[in-house]
């Protein structure tokens, strides 16, 4: 490196050896320029300086991929989190590792390893292939961690990428594209964060794109042939579905009405009837008991019950007509509209 550098500065001095010499119109840099681009890359230069230099030594450290490319395991820049969650996370910064990595004991394999004078053939190969395993893990964890980085996992771990993530959001994300999302995870390790973004706003545009196809062709169907005619086919049609949603609800409302009218329609023309709210009503309609009968019934327990309130002995005097069946169901009614205490009952 010294070397080269003595000849950089000899190489700079001649420059500015020429220009002076040719004059103050032209530069260092211009000397430089024509000199390359005459001699260098003219004629002379290719006469005298051959194609294929003979005895070129290869380097195999360029980062191209190669055996030795140290692309391959090239540490990221260390994650920007507080000492509380790298202890968390068991995380050394400075050497962007973890105490315990993605197949922990892969240096096993080459720990034990060392070349010696009398290996064989088969040994060196041997060792080789336990190198390359090696190297094969190493990519393997890089490619994780690489993942993780990408896709920002490690902030999401530490619950700190929520409110980011809400703000970079361009629109809201429906239920479907979530749990598509969810569905399409294992893909994250074919592509990168910015792709898989891509794809799902690509799938959302050709969503919104098919949907604008299908509303054209149903203008299309209607004799529909120019935009400025939509606006007012499409105020039309909401006027229609209006009055079919509110012709269907009076409808529904009747058709309840008539139930409930039928299902008294047993009791409605015996005396006592307008006295009672729709539950009595529907209470008597299922004990096939008659209005005047329930409101004597009701009569004599809310009486006793109020009697037994004030300390005043009273002798239960319920019709004949109440079974244990029918006074179990009516004193439960009772004590759930609020007429008389649980305990009475």
């Amino acid at each position: 490196m010294a070397e080269l550098g003595k000849k950089y500065c000899v190489y700079c001095l001649a420059e500015e050896d020429m220009a002076a010499h040719v004059g103050a119109s032209r530069t260092p840099q211009e000397v430089m320029e024509h000199y390359v681009s005459m001699y260098i890359h003219g004629n002379l230069g290719k006469a005298c300086i051959p194609d294929t230099i003979p005895n070129r030594v290869t380097d195999h450290t360029c980062p191209s991929g190669g055996p030795l490319s140290p692309s391959l395991t090239t540490p990221l820049p260390p994650l920007d989190i507080s000492v509380a969650e790298q202890q968390q996370l068991g995380y050394m910064p400075l050497r962007d590792d973890y105490e315990i990595e993605y197949d922990q004991d892969a240096e096993t394999l080459i720990s034990g390893l060392s070349v010696n004078y009398d290996d064989d053939d088969v040994e060196i190969e041997l060792k080789r292939a336990h190198v390359d395993m090696y190297v094969r893990k190493l990519r393997e964890r890089q490619r994780r961690k690489n993942i993780a980085r990408d896709y920002n996992l490690v902030p999401a771990f530490l619950g700190k990428d929520k409110k980011e993530r809400e703000k970079a959001a361009k629109r809201k994300v429906t239920k479907e594209e979530r749990e598509l999302r969810q569905k399409l995870r294992p893909l994250y390790q074919f592509m990168s964060c910015k792709e898989f973004d891509d794809l799902f706003e690509n799938m959302h545009k050709e969503k919104m794109l098919r949907a604008k196809i299908r509303e054209l062709q149903r203008y299309r169907r209607n004799g529909i042939t120019k935009m400025e005619e939509s606006a007012e086919y499409e105020a039309a049609r909401h006027k229609r579905e209006k009055r079919k949603e509110n012709r269907s609800a009076a409808g529904a409302k009747r058709g309840r009405e008539d139930a409930k009218d039928g299902e008294f329609a047993a009791i409605e023309h015996l005396p006592g009837f307008e006295l009672l709210s729709d539950r009595e009503k529907a209470l008597c309609s299922s004990l096939s008991l008659s209005p005047a009968r329930y409101v004597t019934a009701k009569t004599i327990i809310i009486k006793d019950h109020l009697q037994k309130r004030q300390g005043i002995p009273s002798k239960s005097r319920l019709p004949s007509y109440l079974d244990k069946v029918l006074k179990k169901r009516i004193l439960n009614f009772l004590t759930e509209s609020g007429w008389i205490s649980r305990d009475a009952s």
